[in-house]
Parts: structure tokens; C-alpha cells; sequence
């Protein structure tokens, strides 16, 4: 069975609440961040930059969000601002709005106590790769019983680079509650470094890295409680279907929801009159400031018939900046 966390973001269910782009620890090479996120105090709720709490807020219920995942960066190091926010979650959806934490750093006792009476439910360790194998009787041990006796659940998330059997070993002794195992992936935030530590993209592959997968598999894959989660299961479950609990959200009437989660609709530049004179009914057609944005196949429809001119199918995001996918002309 996955922790709920995982079954959240399998659903398309996790708001992800980026709240700091600094990490001072180390400077991973593997670390996908982009330069827009990257050494920031920004704060993201998924795409949407946050100016004021009610951001975060509708946000989530832009998306139904059964939960919320919280990164950076280093949300350790933005204390204050990481425990604000999971309070404010918490008030607003109650305590069944599970959250769950990453980190790259231990933290203390004092920063596991704090983040539980925030409303922190489950908090997944990053060790640094270099000490991998060498974990047990270190700080990193400590830290996964002090995070249970503080009300925590304690886990492992780790990038796909090599196998390594003490994540099995503390999930045995009962330290770590499972282990998420990321596929190895190239971002445009760390290609060029990737790139310079001798990996390669996967042939035919759009950002998974040409390493021992099976290999990893061979030696964690068969744990009950390790989960390795594939590329392409992050781009299908956890992205694809946000966008659709989205859309399914912010749609107008006459609007398409496509499989990916995108929007479609028509826009033309002609008179609002015409579509009145037409006897368009009103769900079909909205007015906008200089355009009309109608049903995609009702556009099509009357320029066929040359009651209009022209116009154009547009596919975009349901996310809150609304990215256009693509433009078809019609004419």
C-alpha cells in the first residue's frame, strides 16, 4: 500500500507549495531546479507565483487539492514562512488536507516540533548521495525517530542514481516508514551539469537518464514499502491529471476538456451583435474586452456557413496563467 501522500499525487490531488529557492547546504548536481526557481524567495502554489495568502488558497480549491506537497529549495530554511502556510492550509481544509514535506537537511528536534503543530503530516528525507551507505549511527538516523516522536511520518525520497541497500535496512528497523525512489531525469535546470557528470538522456526519451534502472530494481524494487515512480508516471498521474481536476473546475460550458487536461475553445474577432442576431444562446459565448470566445465546433460551424469570417481554435492550460498550447486559424 503507497502513503497517502503518494496516492494524493497519483490522483492528481497534491497542490505543490514551492515556499524557497535557496538551499545552502550543497549544490547537487541531479538538482532540477530552473533559474526562475533557483536562489529565490519567491513562493509558488503550482504555477501560480503567490502574492498574498488567498493565492495559496484558490489555488487549491482551483484544483480540489486533497493535499499539498511542499519543496524548494530548502523549506527548512524558510521556517517561518513553511509552518504559516501549513497552518493556513490546515484551517482552511481541516486536518484529512495531508501534507508532506521534502528536505535535504536534518533539522533538529525543534524544526520537527514546530512543523507537527503546524499541521505537517509526513516529512521525506534527502540524504546527500555521498553519504549514502554510510547513514546509520549519523544525525540521519537520529532524525527519523526524533520526526515519529514528534507526530511525524518519516521517509526516504531519493533521485534513481545507484541502489543502495541501507534505505532498505531502516525501513526494516522500522526508522523510515518507505522509501520513494524518483527515476534518474534530466531537467533544463540541470542539464548542462548532468551532462558534464557523464549522463545521458534515454534514447527516445524526453527527460529520463540512461542509467541502471533495472539494476536499482533488481536490488530495491522488490521492498513492499520502496516506490519507484517512473518519469512517465509523473508526467501522466501527478501533472495531467491536476490539470484535468482543474478543468474540470474552471471550465465554462463551452468549453473541451481534453485528455491532457487542456481547454478548448473558439475566439473570433467579430461583433458581439452578430452573435445576439444569430440567436446564439448565452452559455454558448462569452464577451470578452475586444473578442468573443464561443464553442470551438459552434465557430466552426458558422464560418462554414458564413455567418462569420473568421476566427480560431485555441487549446490552453486551465492553470491560472492560462498558457495558450496551441492556435488553429479558421477561416
Amino acid at each position: 500500500m503507497i502513503s497517502k501522500g503518494c496516492e494524493q499525487c497519483a490522483e492528481g490531488g497534491k497542490m505543490v507549495l514551492f515556499v524557497y529557492g535557496y538551499c545552502d547546504q550543497r549544490d547537487c548536481f541531479y538538482c532540477p531546479l530552473g533559474e526562475n526557481r533557483k536562489n529565490v524567495t519567491d513562493v509558488y502554489a503550482n504555477e501560480r507565483q503567490v502574492e498574498r495568502d488567498e493565492d495559496v488558497l484558490e489555488e487549491a480549491h482551483r484544483m480540489d487539492a486533497l493535499g499539498t506537497s511542499i519543496t524548494g529549495g530548502e523549506p527548512q530554511e524558510a521556517l517561518e514562512r513553511t509552518c504559516h502556510y501549513l497552518e493556513l492550509l490546515k484551517d482552511e481544509f481541516g486536518e484529512d488536507h495531508h501534507t508532506h514535506l521534502y528536505t535535504g537537511i536534518t533539522g533538529g528536534r525543534e524544526n520537527m516540533r514546530r512543523l507537527s503543530e503546524a499541521g505537517l503530516d509526513e516529512i521525506r528525507f534527502h540524504p546527500p548521495l555521498e553519504q549514502w551507505g554510510d547513514l546509520h549511527g549519523t544525525e540521519w538516523e537520529d532524525i527519523l525517530y526524533i520526526a515519529r516522536e514528534e507526530g511525524l511520518t518519516p521517509a526516504f525520497e531519493i533521485p534513481g542514481i545507484r541502489a543502495e541497500t541501507e534505505f532498505l535496512e531502516f525501513l526494516d528497523e522500522g526508522a523510515a516508514e518507505f522509501c520513494n525512489v524518483n527515476e534518474f531525469e534530466m531537467s533544463d535546470g540541470n542539464y548542462r551539469r548532468m551532462q558534464k557528470e557523464g549522463y545521458e538522456l534515454k534514447e527516445d526519451h524526453m527527460s529520463a537518464v540512461d542509467n541502471d534502472r533495472d539494476g536499482i530494481l533488481d536490488v530495491m524494487g522488490d521492498h513492499e514499502r520502496v516506490y519507484f515512480c517512473t518519469s512517465v508516471f509523473k508526467d501522466a498521474a501527478q501533472h495531467r491529471r491536476r490539470l484535468k481536476r482543474m478543468a474540470r473546475n474552471v471550465r465554462r460550458e463551452f468549453d473541451d476538456v481534453t485528455d491532457d487536461g487542456t481547454l478548448v475553445y473558439g475566439k473570433t474577432y467579430a461583433d458581439p451583435e452578430r452573435f445576439e442576431a444569430l440567436g446564439v444562446p448565452e452559455e454558448f459565448y462569452t464577451v470578452k474586452t475586444n473578442h468573443v470566445e464561443v464553442a470551438w465546433w459552434l465557430l466552426e460551424e458558422m464560418i462554414e456557413a458564413g455567418d462569420l469570417e473568421d476566427g480560431e481554435i485555441v487549446e490552453q492550460y486551465p492553470s491560472y496563467d492560462g498558457q495558450v498550447v496551441e492556435r488553429t486559424p479558421l477561416a
